[in-house]
């Protein structure tokens, strides 16, 4: 779990998250569950093989009951380019179909493609019922206009609407990755977290200054009180010219006892450096939790363990960046659970530098 916390304090792994479950939810909730692609008037040669020649097996025994040449032109036109394929392979395997009708159809999808210059050869006298319709080539073509113009500008809408869809996926994913990368979390201020001092009422500490030969790029303070129980303050750490650089911060590691308010008897302190590959973490524990083996080994797998004391100061390293951390006040509370268990009060102040060779 710890390892898991970890990484979730980094807001590359939060955009990748993020990414991942909005693909998963945009195809599998919306793409297939909600909206679902839906085919409407589809032409008969979109079908399958098999199917497109059971369809034209079905109009050419139509023809041989109703001998009507306008509706076998129109019902070959379904078939589009697949016409003649499914043809041939109706002519070299028969299954006890009317030869004449083959031969109809036949005749008209030659009249379309060329092969015969004139119009269907019309069949002797008394063969073609009253009042049917004969068309020319130029009918024929005419007729077959509407549904592949149809079909073909359902297609072109669909491309349109996801050719939309994946530009907004990239700005949406573009704007994130902006924002967590560069821009980091920011500053959080909540009732039941610790206090932010705003940037301009920051103030550096001149014994750090002295130490590390240079003002630190930011100082941050921050305060728990017993009943903050969802305590946990982070700041971005950016340069001066407004570039991120990482994170550092602060929030509660152990508990001990039950009931409400928590009993909070360590805190993580930690930074994390964008050009790094891991989180530096080191826990301060109160008196009782640091003496007690069972939970120092625990807590031990965090970070380096360190004995609360005030004024007391730690320092991480990561790869450019120094964060000093400095125990400013702590109060240890008074109750039924052992001695110097828990903390009523504690505030840190967090001066962060950049190392001079990054």
């Amino acid at each position: 779990m710890e390892k898991i916390s970890e990484l979730l304090k980094r807001p590359l792994v939060i955009g990748v998250i993020a990414f991942l479950l909005g693909t998963v939810f945009g195809l599998v909730v919306l793409g297939w569950g909600l909206w679902p692609v839906q085919w409407v008037d589809a032409s008969a040669k979109e079908l399958r093989e098999d199917l497109r020649e059971d369809y034209l097996r079905m109009a050419i025994d139509s023809y041989s009951r109703n001998p009507d040449e306008a509706v076998a032109q129109r019902r070959l036109n379904e078939l589009g380019d697949k016409a003649k394929e499914t043809l041939e392979k109706i002519k070299k395997e028969n299954r006890n179909q009317d030869p004449a009708a083959i031969g109809v159809f036949d005749k008209i999808l030659q009249s379309q493609t060329g092969e015969i210059p004139s119009a269907v050869t019309p069949e002797p006298e008394g063969t073609v019922a009253e009042g049917a319709q004969v068309t020319t080539p130029e009918e024929q073509a005419v007729t077959a206009t509407p549904t592949e113009e149809k079909s073909a500008g359902t297609r072109s809408n669909l491309t349109v609407v996801l050719g939309l869809l994946c530009l907004l996926t990239l700005v949406v994913g573009g704007i994130l990755a902006y924002l967590f990368l560069f821009k980091g979390r920011g500053l959080r201020s909540s009732s039941d977290a610790g206090v932010t001092i705003p940037r301009s009422q920051r103030v550096t500490s001149p014994v750090y200054e002295e130490e590390a030969g240079e003002a630190p790029l930011h100082t941050f303070n921050s305060y728990y009180h017993l009943g903050a129980d969802l305590y946990d303050d982070s700041f971005s750490i950016d340069s001066v010219t407004g570039e991120f650089l990482g994170e550092c911060g602060v929030g509660i590691s152990e508990t001990i006892g039950v009931g409400d308010p928590k009993k909070v008897t360590a805190f993580e302190v930690w930074v994390f450096d964008k050009n790094d590959i891991q989180t530096v973490t080191k826990v301060l524990m109160s008196q009782h939790a640091y003496n007690d083996p069972v939970i120092s080994q625990r807590l031990a797998s965090k970070g380096e363990v360190i004995l609360a004391e005030p004024g007391k100061r730690l320092t991480l390293e990561t790869k450019t960046l120094i964060l000093e951390a400095r125990i400013v006040n702590m109060e240890y509370g008074k109750g039924a659970l052992p001695e110097n268990s828990y903390f009523e009060e504690f505030s840190l102040e967090l001066s962060v530098y950049r190392k001079p060779s990054a």
